[in-house]
């Protein structure tokens, strides 16, 4: 589970970006804290960079395959929106 201190400088969103599941090895569409949707790992990582690879970590049959979703959203853009 992600924490953070200050909640004055995090949004709530309704966006898509949230729904979607990316699989290991693909590059990230938005920089942010990734929650792998299976087990609950979280990383972070820069727009871009590949989101970590099967082999990152291990599941059980019951957890399923790796795939990962956009948890928290970093905003580089100083005093922009997003979704």
């Amino acid at each position: 589970m992600a924490w953070y201190k200050y909640g004055e400088f995090l949004k709530q969103s309704t966006g898509d970006a949230y729904d979607s599941e990316y699989h290991p090895g693909v590059a990230a569409p938005h920089a942010g804290v990734y929650r792998c949707a299976g087990c609950g790992r979280e990383i972070g990582i820069a727009q871009g960079h590949t989101l970590p690879p099967q082999s990152h970590h291990q599941h059980t049959l019951a957890e399923g395959a790796i795939r990962w979703k956009l948890l928290v959203y970093a905003d580089h853009r100083h005093g922009s929106e997003h979704k």
